[in-house]
């Protein structure tokens, strides 16, 4: 399939993606090498969580993380994996999320109101991984 002119907007969109995911990256570095004297400098709803976390938790925040950026990349260079590599982030951010909420007391410390941020950031990779489909469905990517 040839690849079709991408639009401008297109390259602006795959940069705040891209943006928004250096910073989802810097999120796990810091929650990641968070020591107890970090952790203790938290609110006491946040030591109370990061107490209760599994470490493998930080398996799917990598996947999710990880792949945000690298879709993201593969996005503003036009190529076509960013579409799978986006849907793996997804999945990362949805069991990553998932489990917190299942695993620690994030619900019984913060309620709906906590749940802004995780939901926000789901929705953002549903939405990218949506929009690198339908970038490549109309040949914009390589």
């Amino acid at each position: 399939m040839a690849t079709t002119q991408r639009p401008m907007w297109f390259v602006l969109v795959a940069a705040l993606a891209l943006l928004w995911n250096v910073l989802g990256l810097y999120s796990f570095y810091v929650h990641f090498t968070a020591g107890p004297e970090v952790i203790a400098t938290w609110p006491q709803a946040q030591q109370q969580i990061a107490a209760a976390m599994p470490r493998w938790i930080f398996v799917p925040f990598a996947i999710a993380t990880l792949g945000g950026v690298i879709g993201s990349l593969g996005l503003l260079l036009g190529r076509r994996w960013a579409e799978p590599v986006l849907l793996l982030s997804l999945l990362g951010i949805l069991v990553q999320f998932g489990a917190t909420y299942a695993l620690t007391p994030t619900w019984a410390l913060t309620g709906s109101a906590g749940a802004g941020l995780p939901f926000g950031i789901a929705m953002i990779g549903l939405l990218l991984w949506s929009f690198a489909r339908k970038a490549a469905g109309r040949g914009w990517l390589r």
